[in-house]
């Protein structure tokens, strides 16, 4: 009977992950119902443009602009337009886990119709990032300002949602110690990068370069996670998240492009996991109360507590207080108290006597916290 159980417990995990670093053809809408519910940790989405080209685009010396007149980029009116952004938009919503979050990349030409369309279906937008091309195309009409910019709506599932990833220490690391700002500054795809048929021309007019998405993957998601890209294109998302570490799924219609897209993925060699672990600082820490350090044997009640010149003494209550005389409190709302202050750091402030050496408690709260790892292993 276990052994039944066992078998059909690993059928079930065979087909539920099937679908993972696989690009599946067809429509995104349909083609999404063959994932489960809530089974991604993260969307980008680089939908069609509806750019509303109207005749060819010629340069100052009459040559032609390869712009992108795909069929695939026509709609009939700004109705259709919305109705088809609503619906893949509620597919996405469907498989994205509670604790993911979605990207999506657009122009002026939808970015704002996407944008109001995913706060009417109820995503939570987070941020509004710009990527600034450092190799815009030029006007070539002369009656605009250069269109240098790109827009990327970064939105949680909902309002409610607290337990997005954001790896902020990472990005700030990354950045200089300076916190990563909204406005991102990369060239267009182009070089050895720009994928190329044997005609010698571009095989996806909008492939998007591999530093944008590697941001995009580093910022918000953790390796492992699963990456849902519904418009895959020639496939960025999938090689960065194969070369970082992460899963992905692909929906494309358009056989040139898988094609594309899985070669180019089967030459990425996934990075090593010691090269992918996260810089994470304190706020990422499970939580330690001062009363976890009574509990778990590292301070006994009635311990003597000091600052770190001996001034003020204060004593461990096995509620986990700290008192002076009749008076208890919080190791900060008492740290504060004896300095006249409004708040204070208890971790810092109060030491303990240990082995005949004044150590911070804030030591003993690295040890509950350790053993709070290897527990959890």
């Amino acid at each position: 009977m276990a052994k039944a159980q066992s078998a059909a417990l690993k059928v079930s995990e065979a087909v539920s992950s099937a679908w993972l670093d696989r690009i599946l053809k067809g429509d995104c809408v349909a083609a999404l119902e063959a994932l489960p519910a809530q089974s991604v940790d993260a969307v980008f989405a680089d939908p069609p443009y509806n750019l509303q080209l109207a005749g060819e685009l010629l340069r100052p010396d009459q040559s032609r602009v390869d712009a992108v007149d795909n069929a695939w980029d026509k709609f009939e009116s700004f109705a259709a337009y919305d109705a088809f952004t609503r619906a893949w938009l509620l597919a996405v919503r469907r498989v994205l886990k509670p604790t993911g979050s979605i990207w999506v990349i657009g122009s002026y030409h939808n970015i704002f119709r996407v944008g109001a369309t995913m706060q009417d279906l109820g995503f939570w937008i987070l941020n509004d990032v710009v990527w600034r091309k450092t190799n815009p195309m030029p006007n070539f009409r002369g009656r605009r300002f250069q269109n240098a910019h790109e827009t990327m709506i970064w939105a949680a599932r909902s309002e409610d949602a607290k337990g997005y990833t954001f790896n902020y220490d990472s990005m700030k690391a990354a950045n200089d110690d300076v916190q990563m700002r909204s406005d991102w500054l990369f060239p267009i795809c182009s070089g050895a990068e720009r994928l190329k048929g044997e005609d010698g021309l571009k095989v996806h007019p909008t492939q998007k370069p591999e530093a944008l998405l590697s941001r995009v993957i580093l910022s918000s998601t953790r390796p492992g996670d699963v990456v849902l890209d519904p418009f895959f294109g020639t496939g960025t998302t999938g090689a960065v998240a194969k070369r970082l570490g992460r899963h992905f799924v692909g929906v494309e219609r358009e056989q040139e492009y898988i094609d594309a897209a899985q070669r180019r993925i089967d030459a990425v060699e996934p990075l090593d996991a010691a090269v992918l672990a996260l810089t994470e600082g304190k706020r990422a820490e499970p939580r330690v109360p001062f009363s976890s350090l009574i509990e778990s044997g590292l301070i006994e009640p009635g311990t003597e507590l000091t600052d770190a010149k001996g001034r003020w003494r204060a004593v461990v209550r096995a509620d986990g207080t700290v008192a002076i005389g009749n008076e208890a409190a919080s190791i900060h709302r008492m740290g504060a108290k004896v300095q006249g202050l409004s708040a204070c750091n208890g971790w810092t402030f109060w030491h303990v006597l240990d082995g005949g050496v004044l150590r911070v408690i804030d030591e003993l709260r690295h040890e509950a916290r350790s053993r709070m790892g290897r527990a959890g292993a």
